[in-house]
This record gives C-alpha cells, structure tokens and sequence, in this order.
C-alpha cells in the first residue's frame, strides 16, 4: 500500500486553519495534518519534532497560517511568532523530500504604507509600516520567498465575515471599530473617507487557498477584490450608521457617526487622550490608532493573478456585505446574544 500524500497546515486550530483544512478535504484527495500550538509552538526550538519521518516524506504541501494577526501586537511577539515561525517552517520543510509548495499566509497590509498599485509581486518595504503586526509579515515573506523552497505568498485583504450572509464568528479591529461607534466611544476616527477598504468573507479565502495551493500555482496571489469592486472608509462607515439607527437603543442616545480627522490631528488628539483621557477611551483609542495610518493611503491592491488563476473569481457586492455584517454585530451585540432570524 502507497502512504497517502499529505498537506500540513500550520495553525490548524485557528479560524483560518480550520476553514482551509475543511475545503481540502472536500475539494482533494489529500490527507490533511493539522499542525496546532499544542502540539507544538512556532516558538519553540523544535516545534515539529512530533512529526516522524516517515509522515515528512507524505508532505507535499504545507500551508502556514499560523501568526499573531493584532495590529497592536508588540514588536518582541511579532518576530518571535510571526518571524521566527515563519523561519521554523522553512527548517521543517526542507527535511519533506516529497515538498511540492510551501504557502505562507500573509496580508495585503504587508505592502506598509506604499500608496498606489500594490502587484502581486515580493515587495522591498521600502515605504515603511504602520505597525509591528504590518512590518513581521513582510519580514516574514522575505523568509520564504529567499529561502530556495517552491513557495507561494498569499496576501489577505480584512476578512469581515465567514460568508456572503454577514455571519460573524471571528472578531478583528473592524468589528471591535465598529462596536466603539454603537457604543458612542469613538466620536473621531483616523483616515479619509474615499480610502478603499478591501474587505473578504472567510469562505472567500479559504476557497482561494485551498485551490490556489493544491494546483501548485506559483508565485505572489492577493486574496482581495479590486479597488472598483471594494468599499470605502465613508462608505462604510455611512452603511454601518444606518444600520444602528434601526435599533432602538441606539436611536434613543442619538449618536453621530464619527468625524474624520487629517493624520497630524489625529495623533496629537491621540497622544493626549491616552496621556488625560478615561481608561475607557484610552483602551478605544489603542484599539484604533494602530492601524490608522492606513486608512489616510489610497492603495489600489491587484488581483490579476488571482482572477488569471480562477476561473470561478466573483466579487460580491461590499456595501452590501458591510450591512449583513453591521446587522449580524448589532443583533447580535457583537457575539453576546444569539441573531433573532
């Protein structure tokens, strides 16, 4: 009897990992290994040695999606997890004779503040990032693409629901953005309200990832919807506000959808906010500032790769997507109660 070949998933307990496992086993013949922090942590010296021999030569993929994905998160995590995990997997994967692609995880944010067309392309860093979360992840990519390995990076934009429907069961800065507005916590937000915002469902990603990796295709895919086919921030935000002011408790304090404030206001209203400020809005405005550098840079993020690679590539409607979202939030009070259907 011939082993099964096999692909290996990297944070296999993670949202993402779990909705990428369950399309490779209903979309290939492949076994599917999930690698999880249990059972090994990235941040350890020898995160893989429960892995034998004989399991190494049935990896003929490897998809990482393990990381810290905080845009708050610290500069010693970041490269400790998503840096030096990422260097972890590369050391595994050359000891897998069979390897056929390693495929990291990463995000369209990797891109930093670059402005402009951002190509599916390894990108030099050159314009700098917003935050550590920005800056690992592109560090991590240099790990992979310079490491001689058949690798592929695929970058993903914010996922804001697991499917078309607006159904949440992974939080991110955009819901907890979102939550501080309902709540009357965020009366100022950073950015422009013609920046695009590049939003994804989970079922999106997972699907791309699972044909994109089991069919071999070389290179740098984004995972996002194009700049015509996205929203933006003053979009967004306008959607969201309609929708609160359907719920009744939110009519009553007459809240005001938030002001946006030019990128030097913003920070000195920040830096004195945590200097003077309540707990409160301290912890709201940490939650906001550090992505927003982003949302004052007009990316246009390609997709040519991706939609040269899949024939069935379809963009929802994104003003549509950010209702079902607001209203799953508030029905929901953000995962306390259970929708009313």
């Amino acid at each position: 009897m011939v082993d099964r070949r096999a692909v290996l998933i990297t944070g296999g307990a993670g949202y993402l990992g779990r909705r990428i496992a369950e399309q490779y086993r209903s979309t290939t013949d492949l076994d599917v290994v999930l690698h999880t922090r249990s059972e090994g942590d990235l941040t350890s010296d020898e995160p893989f040695e429960a892995i034998s021999a004989a399991d190494r030569d049935r990896v003929v993929q490897i998809v990482h999606s393990a990381a810290v994905t905080r845009f708050n998160v610290d500069a010693e995590t970041a490269d400790r997890v998503n840096v030096d995990g990422t260097r972890r997997v590369v050391e595994f994967a050359r000891t897998c004779p069979g390897l056929e692609r390693l495929a990291l995880l990463s995000t369209v944010y990797a891109s930093g503040l670059r402005s402009g067309p951002v190509a599916e392309m390894v990108l030099d860093g050159s314009a700098g990032f917003a935050n550590h979360y920005e800056r690992s992840k592109w560090e991590a990519e240099q790990v992979v693409t310079e490491s001689g390995l058949p690798w592929q990076v695929l970058r993903i934009a914010t996922i804001v629901a697991d499917d078309e429907r607006g159904g949440v069961t992974q939080y991110n800065a955009f819901h907890t953005t979102l939550r501080l507005c309902f709540y009357g916590l965020l009366s100022v937000l950073p950015g422009k309200a013609s920046t695009p915002l590049y939003l994804v469902t989970g079922d999106f990603v997972a699907e791309a990832v699972a044909d994109l990796v089991s069919r071999g295709e070389p290179g740098v895919h984004h995972l996002c919807h194009r700049r015509e086919e996205s929203t933006t921030l003053g979009e967004a935000i306008a959607t969201a506000f309609e929708v609160f002011a359907q719920d009744d408790e939110f009519a009553r304090k007459g809240i005001l959808p938030p002001l946006l404030a030019d990128e030097e206001s913003f920070g000195i209203m920040a830096a004195g906010i945590e200097t003077f400020g309540g707990e409160v809005v301290s912890q709201a405005m940490r939650t906001v500032s550090p992505f927003g550098p982003q949302l004052y840079i007009d990316k246009d993020i390609e997709n040519a790769n991706l939609r040269a690679a899949r024939n069935d590539y379809r963009a929802p409607d994104a003003r549509v997507l950010v209702r079902r979202v607001a209203c799953q939030l508030v029905d929901t009070r953000w995962g306390r109660h259970v929708a009313v259907v």
